[in-house]
């Protein structure tokens, strides 16, 4: 019996290799390794037959067919990698001409502002000249307003009667007769022009009567009254009065402000005075001074030490609240 060789089939040679690792494509993409898809194109391919004489053919068809479908599935990724790219080259040259714009919009702001601050400079260098002028312009009023009451006098304490206030002319002739006669025996003209209450309407909430203002005819004889007034006080029918010179009201104020240091330095025996138009002058140790501010006569009064402390007009303040 013929021992009849059956054809031995090829061996598997197929190594037990280890599943390759996969690459992280664009986007998360997973691809294998080159290596085992050339694996598996080997193990899915027809076995060749020493029998068969088609199958060499056979293997390189697959071969080829695989070829081309490996080829497929890389020009399909490639292309979505394109596309992807390409939309993240959109995406780049976007944020690029978006970060250009803001740079210029950022450069026009800061040249806006630098112009916005040169404005601003040039206003409030305008606005001081303004206040300056403003301040002139006013203080020039003011004086103004001061000579044009040159000619008057003002007379405080005066009873706020209606049969005083009918006949005010009259009243003024008897202050003179009583204080000063001698000025109606020189033959002085103390005719006055007008007399009238300041403010024109009564304030019932005020106790004080309101002051009287009169004009003369003479400012000679206006300022004869005044000198002989700052001398001694002057009385109406025995009531005390007092006859100061009439000035602007803001005038006045200013001269308020002084009453109190005023009081002081007549205590001291500094023999002070209000000068036109709110200055204080003092006598002290043989000179005249003379202060336009309160704050430079309390810094004179700190740097002597026989006056210091005693014209702190805060502590007086405090002193009598």
């Amino acid at each position: 019996m013929a021992n009849s060789t059956e054809p031995q089939k090829p061996q598997n040679t197929k190594k037990n290799k280890k599943k390759g690792a996969t690459l992280d494509t664009f986007y998360g993409a997973k691809i294998q390794n080159t290596e085992q898809t050339e694996d598996n194109i080997k193990e899915n391919a027809p076995k060749p037959s020493k029998g068969n004489g088609n199958s060499p053919q056979t293997y390189e068809e697959f071969e080829s067919e695989m070829t081309k479908k490996m080829e497929a599935f890389w020009e399909e990724k490639l292309e979505i990698m394109q596309k992807k790219f390409t939309h993240l080259q959109n995406q780049f040259d976007q944020t690029v001409k978006e970060n250009q714009a803001l740079k210029a919009r950022i450069r026009q702001l800061e040249d806006n502002d630098r112009v916005k601050e040169q404005e601003s400079i040039k206003q409030s260098q305008n606005t001081k000249k303004l206040e300056e002028n403003i301040k002139y312009l006013t203080d020039k009023v003011i004086d103004l307003e001061n000579r044009g009451r040159r000619d008057n006098l003002r007379i405080i304490g005066l009873p706020d009667k209606p049969e005083i206030n009918t006949k005010l002319d009259m009243v003024i002739q008897d202050i003179i007769k009583e204080n000063c006669p001698e000025i109606l025996e020189q033959g002085g003209n103390t005719a006055t022009d007008r007399a009238h209450r300041t403010p024109s309407t009564l304030n019932p909430q005020k106790t004080t009567p309101r002051n009287v203002i009169a004009k003369f005819q003479s400012y000679q004889t206006k300022e004869k009254i005044l000198q002989e007034a700052r001398k001694r006080q002057f009385r109406y029918k025995g009531m005390p009065i007092r006859v100061t010179q009439d000035l602007a009201s803001s005038t006045l104020n200013d001269r308020k402000a002084w009453n109190m240091i005023f009081r002081k330095a007549r205590e001291l025996g500094l023999q002070p005075r209000i000068s036109y138009p709110a200055k204080l002058t003092i006598y002290f140790q043989g000179k005249v001074w003379a202060f336009n501010k309160i704050e430079d006569s309390q810094l004179f009064a700190k740097k002597r030490p026989e006056l210091c402390g005693k014209f702190d007009t805060e502590n007086q303040r405090a002193r009598n609240t």
